[in-house]
């Protein structure tokens, strides 16, 4: 049976790039999306096909015509840190299954409200499985040893495109897992470089990939500075989210199916073994 998807942050890159890699491992791209107010366009060509694009102005009166065309699909939701909230909120009023993979709005109270419905939904900081899998040791190491790093200091730098209006959520969630070893940090310390003559010379961020890039230094130093540990994920391009969203999706709709759906994250997803 067809998985229907409604990729919805198009025009942005991200969501075209999804909606891409969506047709290209078999899932059957819905002709509609949702998008900002601010948007001049009405459509836009997508992966060959003509995507009507709906803006908060009007996208109740036309969410009926397309759940009544696509009664099963699931939303990808790649927008607006600005409209992670809403968006979450219309998911579970029309009660459509989605995976978000926009960052950024209020993280709490999203995760309240998915679980308060029993919403099926896939909820993450970051869609790539390898990345998943390096927080996911991190975490592991906040439990099973957590003095390991006492009295050292935590500094973390990341560098995105400059469109990114947000702090890193991958940023944030490794910060806390070093906040359980005992370290003394605030996500609000997060060092955020947009600055592409920075991102270039102080990152190392190839000029090519300057508009899609996600590089990550996390650096621990003991208290008298005599013992340094550094761990990087860099990312040029965006591809890899896009692989990880699908992957997101196909586990979404298995559980669907099974009638076992329910709120998950991307660790979910990593020990399903449903990741290509």
């Amino acid at each position: 049976m067809a998985t229907f998807v409604m990729v919805n942050g198009i025009p942005g890159n991200m969501g075209k790039i999804v909606a891409e890699t969506c047709v290209a491992r078999g899932l059957s791209l819905v002709p509609y999306s949702l998008t900002g107010e601010i948007i001049p366009e009405n459509e836009d060509e997508v992966a060959g096909k003509m995507i009507q694009l709906l803006k908060p102005s009007d996208r109740e009166a036309r969410i009926g015509k397309v759940l009544a065309e696509y009664p099963k699909l699931i939303c990808i939701d790649f927008t607006h840190p600005t409209a992670v909230n809403d968006n979450a909120e219309f998911y579970v009023k029309h009660g459509i299954p989605f995976v978000m993979g926009t960052t950024g709005g209020d993280r709490d109270a999203l995760k309240k409200l998915v679980a308060e419905h029993k919403h099926p939904s896939v909820i993450a900081p970051n869609m790539a499985k390898q990345i998943v899998a390096f927080q996911a040791m991190i975490e592991w190491l906040s439990k099973t040893f957590p003095t390991a790093f006492d009295g050292y200091k935590l500094s973390i730098v990341e560098s995105h495109q400059k469109t990114k209006a947000d702090t890193s959520g991958t940023a944030k969630a490794v910060a806390k897992s070093f906040e359980d070893m005992g370290l003394d940090f605030d996500e609000s310390r997060i060092e955020k470089i947009r600055v592409e003559k920075d991102q270039m010379e102080r990152m190392n961020v190839p000029q090519e990939y300057l508009g899609g890039h996600a590089f990550h230094t996390y650096s621990l130093d003991s208290a008298d500075g005599t013992v340094h540990f550094e761990f990087q994920h860099n990312v040029c391009g965006r591809k890899i989210y896009a692989e990880g969203t699908v992957d997101a999706v196909k586990f979404l709709a298995g559980q669907l199916e099974k009638g076992t759906a329910r709120p998950f994250d991307m660790m979910d997803v990593l020990r399903s073994g449903a990741m290509r």
